[in-house]
């Protein structure tokens, strides 16, 4: 059986793996006669390659995609995508010391015992580097709804890093690309470089939580009861390798809440469109989008490949210890950010191309 598929009519495949020629994406569905060019999808992978500051892998890839299949003249075919990402930095060698052993906190040892059979090389499938294939399909992605729906923006941002939380009152979006960790809070951004500069050399790791807001998203988008656009959004960000914990709006916050502070209050607006005066509900309704900000959070766990010495065992259940070297995010967390970014495009641009086959225009008008 097969499980690297996403998606109901934007359909996503992923490909390759960490240490092998090439990795990438094929994608069906994808409207036809959407403006599309490689420089255009680069732009998106070129936020998620490794080894741009001290503070991610400094292996380097250049990550340049290539589009074999479903344009012509510069337009989407309405034909398979085809999308193809070379590597040309692997240094398998790093990982012969590891072949025979389970690193604690990775995939190691769940993939031998499934398949009797891992790629011990980066982690073959189960690595990070899987996710330049979904950045390329939400670049592609991220097109087709500039071409459908130009209101809708998609924001990936940092919100806490180990202990340490963005003060909310300090939010200022314009500093997102202004900072290696992707956070809109400069002063955050400044005590986090320190904090994760004395854990990069002592050889160690640590988690992340990254925010992923959708705005100018339609309302009617999702259906009940097993196609929610937020359990879409929830599983397609819960698939994010060392993702842990996925929320929406509220989230686990709301357990601590009563029914009059979250629920969220109905006026008209003087555009004659119903408004929210809060928006507990993350932007979605008995998984339905309500127009507002979808607005979603992920938990990224610590890197588990660190040079702190951990112990484990090897295939014949003999303890060991062990120290994975190689190069490795000291917060993967970091180039998350991207990754959560075209999780949101492409499963919005589903359930939009959804929403257009099953009803065409929302079919309630409201005064």
């Amino acid at each position: 059986m097969s499980f690297n598929t996403f998606g109901h009519i934007f359909r996503v495949t992923t490909w390759g793996e960490s240490h092998g020629p090439a990795l990438g994406a094929t994608v069906d569905g994808c409207p036809p006669n959407v403006p599309i060019s490689e420089v255009d999808i680069q732009h998106w992978l070129d936020r998620r390659k490794p080894g741009q500051n001290k503070y991610t892998t400094q292996r380097q890839e250049p990550d340049q995609v290539e589009i074999l299949s479903g344009t012509f003249e510069g337009h989407t075919t309405g034909h398979p995508v085809q999308l193809l990402i070379r590597n040309t930095d692997q240094r398998s060698k790093d990982y012969s010391e590891i072949m025979d052993k389970f690193r604690p906190g990775h995939a190691d040892i769940t993939y031998w015992q499934k398949y009797g059979i891992r790629d011990y090389r980066g982690g073959g499938r189960s690595s990070a580097r899987e996710t330049a294939a979904r950045v390329a399909a939400g670049g592609l992605a991220r097109a087709a709804l500039a071409h459908l729906v130009p209101e809708i923006k998609i924001t990936g941002y940092m919100v806490q890093m180990g202990p340490h939380k963005i003060d909310r009152d300090n939010m200022d979006m314009a500093q997102i690309e202004k900072n290696p960790f992707w956070t809109p809070d400069a002063r955050a951004a400044s005590d986090w470089a320190a904090y994760l500069d004395d854990l990069r050399k002592s050889g160690n790791s640590v988690g992340a939580v990254i925010e992923v807001a959708a705005t100018g998203v339609p309302a009617g988008l999702g259906a009940p009861v097993y196609a929610k656009i937020d359990t879409d959004i929830a599983s397609g960000l819960m698939s994010i390798n060392a993702v842990k914990g996925v929320e929406i709006g509220a989230g686990m916050d709301a357990a601590s809440l009563t029914g009059t502070q979250n629920a969220d209050e109905i006026f008209m607006g003087n555009d004659g469109r119903p408004v929210f005066n809060s928006n507990h509900a993350g932007g979605v309704l008995g998984g339905i989008s309500t127009g507002q900000d979808i607005v979603a959070r992920f938990a990224v766990k610590p890197t588990s490949s660190i040079l702190s010495a951990r112990q484990t065992i090897n295939k014949l259940g003999q303890p060991s210890e062990i120290v994975t070297k190689g190069r490795h995010d000291p917060c993967v967390g970091i180039r998350a950010v991207p990754v959560g970014e075209a999780m949101m495009a492409c499963t919005i641009l589903d359930h939009l191309l959804l929403h257009r086959a099953h009803v065409g225009e929302n079919q309630g008008k409201i005064g």
